[in-house]
């Protein structure tokens, strides 16, 4: 799983990852959210864990989980 930082969440339910494994930041949409972030939503800072699928329009995140505290 990749790991990486929210950067952005608009009010149209979806948003942005940034993380060290890709030079560009990664798509999101609430609907990939699972867990208690399924309710919660993602806030700009959240550190989470996701999978990467690649799309027509570019790197999508999947399976968004907060990642747990070290």
């Amino acid at each position: 799983m990749a790991k990486g930082t929210v950067k952005v969440v608009t009010d149209k339910a979806y948003g942005f990852i940034e993380t060290d494994e890709s030079e560009k930041d990664v798509f999101f949409h609430e609907s990939a959210l699972t867990g208690d972030l399924a309710t919660r939503k993602l806030r700009v800072g959240d550190v989470v864990e996701f999978e990467i699928v690649q799309s027509e329009k570019g790197l999508n995140a999947q399976n968004i989980q907060l990642a747990e505290e070290n």
